[in-house]
């Protein structure tokens, strides 16, 4: 059995330890108080949970997408980053490649794994019902390098999802 000795003359151990423990440890963030001051884009609509500006993370971003019937992205990578998607409700078609060649289909309770640099597309594959995520990325700067020189196999909408991270090609 371990004795354990508490200190109380420790410093790390005093009110104002205590206070930047409660208010700084472990956060809980509501699901209906996630932050759509983010970057927003015709078709899609992202929210924050866990950002530098929420809660101080360092080297992580996560947080929700919602992406309407039919929409699609044009051609990106994320630099450096790495993306996981997880589909809660709907259906995801992702394709990837230097020319699009490959396709994968996800659904409810499926991880989308994004390594960095990979050119891709994503697209709501339902013709009717939105397509909602959880989308977990390794830093908080959000890198979207649009790709023009590559044609998508499936033509991105005519309203292109510009914005700070999306530009027009």
């Amino acid at each position: 059995m371990t004795d354990h000795h508490h200190d109380h003359g420790d410093p790390s151990h005093s009110h104002e330890a205590e206070e930047r423990w409660k208010h700084d440890g472990v956060r809980v963030i509501k699901g209906d108080r996630l932050d759509s001051n983010t970057a927003q884009t015709p078709g899609m609509f992202r929210q924050a949970a866990i950002n530098h500006a929420r809660v101080g993370a360092q080297k992580i971003w996560a947080g929700t997408v919602s992406i309407q019937a039919n929409a699609k992205t044009g051609v990106h990578h994320h630099g450096e980053l790495e993306s996981v998607i997880f589909v809660v409700r709907g259906r995801a078609r992702m394709r990837w490649g230097d020319h699009l060649e490959y396709v994968a289909e996800a659904g409810p309770g499926d991880f989308i794994y994004v390594p960095p640099y990979v050119p891709h597309q994503e697209i709501n594959a339902s013709p009717d019902e939105p397509l909602e995520c959880v989308l977990v990325r390794s830093d908080n700067e959000a890198v979207v390098v649009n790709i023009t020189d590559i044609d998508p196999v499936e033509t991105p909408e005519e309203i292109y999802w510009v914005d700070p991270i999306h530009k027009q090609p």
